[in-house]
């Protein structure tokens, strides 16, 4: 049988295909998809799920000049492959490859970017006013999964398009699961619309509804509310979409291709806002992905025959640190409670709510309200952590302003992938945060130089109730650089001076103390004294020690993971310049521009924050040009 995928070059194509033609793509782009993220690892369940979706929806609407919004990359695969990127999967999420997400730059079928979940009603219903007021007549529609509706953001939007009773169809992909386990009211809610008697034998019920609209497609467009919603599911009534405002048609099988053609073909002609519930599988038609499609959101490369996963580098990670840690310190102090949002897996917290389950809160994918709720518990005297990635805090800044550092509330924040996270690219790095969380009053911000140290910060943040506390650690695990394994005890605002020295004084924060660290080590091989000194907190500085040894090297090299602006080297030049003092300096930090994907060493020698970077700093600063660094043994892990 000829392929027919590798002759798809765009949405358009599709219009060619029958049904049954159809239904063989959705098989090629399932085993493309099996075939390409085994060799590269990836978002794989997710993106199993939304194939039929994805072929009856390009095969129905004009796209263009009809658009698709998606919610988020990690279903879009499909999306990605349909719009001739077939060929460009071998270099799925690698450097100089195309994006793990939606990206406007990477594709003109690429309409809005997409990385954090709940913006694509948000931008769709933009998309339709837009249309609206320009006076085209093109369609729009927002693919949204069943967990980004937790997101307030989805909500807003909603109400503003019933408000406005503009054309616009929200199709939700209802498959259970944002990462792990979906949770709350509307979770709920869905359940119970998923749980219905009538949905076992639907695919009839289904056909039967759509035979019973009539021709001409018109005489459909008028009746298809009542004849789907009501017939399809008599039970059923009073939906929340359907109180919001829209006209609700579902659940459906989202599996089932000739249910999907025929729903698309005449919902595409209703009038004002549409609501399209598709139930769909995680994992669908890949045995281990379906029998665990948590396990396999998202994946290291693995063998397709066996679903056997390539093993990652070994040894601890920041994350399971933290998560181990939490436990202890929980068990310690019975004030502490964990939260997370939607992110038990990937902040580590999973063993936690396993033993500690009266204290673990998983509240969505609703970064706002997990802020403003722990500022809440701490005025009501709890210790509350709250586990959120860097990128992810950024969704709630107004809540760290207005709720937790204006009333000087002791909410401890914990701060996965801080700095470049690798092949996620530009919407997960965390960049920013030394900058967003170092300008607000009242806040305490750390990083640790290692593992070890991490757990002596997180006791440190549980014993510290003066103000609000974060901490931002990376993704992945300690390089092995011969640091000292000893540490200093922790004191807010006091740093660890890991090296002393007389010519030159190299200053890192987190993930950069390792690489200063393997600087100053090459540095010595030229008879260079390197002072090194480990910040442990970006705010506030350490003055006294930084100030000292300003002036007794007369040089510095501040190294951060960070933007430059507001953060940590702009802080000690702050600092520098109060105290009249005008050492040499160098500033190595991430630059002004949005960072792309691929392997964080790839990332790190782009930006220019390797160990041979600082070499050419400091030789900079010593003699005045940069000076080939010395050979050193690679590290046996970087992160």
């Amino acid at each position: 049988m000829e392929r027919l995928l590798e002759g798809i070059r765009g949405p358009a194509d599709l219009k060619q295909l029958n049904r049954d033609e159809l239904k063989q793509l959705a098989s090629e782009v399932r085993q493309a998809l099996i075939d390409n993220i085994s060799q590269t690892g990836g978002h794989f369940s997710s993106n199993l799920g939304t194939v039929e979706l994805t072929v009856a929806m390009y095969a129905t609407y004009d796209f263009p000049p009809d658009k698709f919004i998606w919610d988020v990359g990690h279903q879009a695969y499909p999306h990605k492959m349909l719009t001739g990127r077939l060929k460009q999967f071998p270099g799925l999420r690698q450097y100089g490859g195309i994006s793990g997400f939606l990206r406007r730059e990477e594709s003109p079928y690429d309409l809005f970017g997409a990385g954090h979940a709940g913006t694509a009603i948000s931008a769709a219903l933009g998309f339709a006013v837009a249309r609206d007021r320009l006076g085209t007549k093109e369609r729009v529609v927002a693919i949204a999964g069943d967990a980004a509706l937790t997101a307030g953001l989805s909500f807003e939007a909603l109400n503003n398009a019933a408000e406005l009773k503009t054309d616009i169809t929200v199709v939700l992909n209802d498959n259970k699961m944002s990462i792990a386990e979906n949770v709350g009211a509307l979770c709920t809610h869905l359940a119970r619309l998923r749980s219905r008697t009538w949905f076992q034998d639907l695919e009839d019920r289904a056909k039967a509804a759509i035979e019973r609209l009539g021709q001409p497609i018109a005489r459909a467009a008028a009746g298809i509310h009542h004849a789907v919603t009501h017939y399809v599911a008599p039970e059923y009534t009073g939906a929340i979409f359907e109180e919001m405002g829209f006209q609700y048609i579902g659940p459906i099988d989202g599996h089932d291709m000739d249910v999907l053609l025929d729903i698309f073909e005449h919902a595409k002609n209703l009038k004002g806002p549409i609501f399209i519930h598709a139930l769909t599988v995680k994992g669908k038609g890949y045995d281990f992905a379906e029998d665990d499609s948590r396990k396999w959101h998202g994946v290291t490369k693995f063998e397709a025959g066996d679903g056997k996963l390539e093993k990652g580098s070994g040894g601890e990670s920041y994350t399971s640190a933290f998560g181990d840690e939490m436990i202890k310190q929980a068990k310690r102090d019975p004030k502490v409670v964990a939260i997370t949002a939607a992110m038990p897996d990937g902040t580590g917290l999973t063993k936690f709510s396993k033993e500690l389950p009266d204290r673990y809160f998983d509240v969505a994918i609703a970064e706002q309200h997990a802020v403003c709720w722990a500022a809440g518990l701490a005025a009501g005297g709890l210790k509350p952590i709250c586990a959120i990635y860097s990128t992810f805090l950024q969704r709630a800044f107004d809540q760290l302003v207005h709720d937790v550092c204006l009333q000087n509330l002791p909410v401890r924040f914990m701060m996965d992938r801080g700095g470049l996270v690798g092949a996620d690219g530009h919407t997960h790095h965390g960049m920013f945060d030394l900058s967003y969380l170092g300008l607000l009053p009242n806040m305490v911000v750390m990083a640790p130089r290692d593992i070890a140290e991490l757990r002596m910060m997180i006791e440190c943040s549980v014993d510290y109730d003066e103000h609000p506390i974060a901490c931002r650690y990376p993704r992945g695990g300690d390089p092995d650089v011969g640091m000292p394994t000893e540490h200093a005890p922790i004191e807010v605002g006091r740093a660890e001076v890991l090296q002393d020295g007389t010519d030159i004084t190299l200053i890192g924060l987190g993930t950069t103390v390792a690489t200063v660290w393997q600087a100053a080590q090459q540095l010595a091989d030229r008879e260079v004294s390197a002072a090194v000194i480990n910040a442990r907190f970006a705010k506030p500085i350490d003055e006294e020690t930084i100030l000292r040894y300003a002036k007794k090297t007369g040089r510095l090299v501040v190294v951060e993971e960070n933007v430059c602006r507001g953060g940590f080297g702009e802080t000690i030049k702050t600092a520098l310049a109060n105290a009249e003092l005008a050492p040499h300096i160098r500033h190595l930090s991430l630059p002004d521009r949005y960072i792309t994907h691929g392997s964080q060493s790839e990332l790190l020698k782009e930006v220019g924050l390797t160990v041979a970077d600082v070499v050419k700093a400091a030789s900079e600063l010593l003699f005045g040009q940069a000076a080939a660094p010395v050979e050193v043994k690679e590290a046996a892990k970087v992160r």
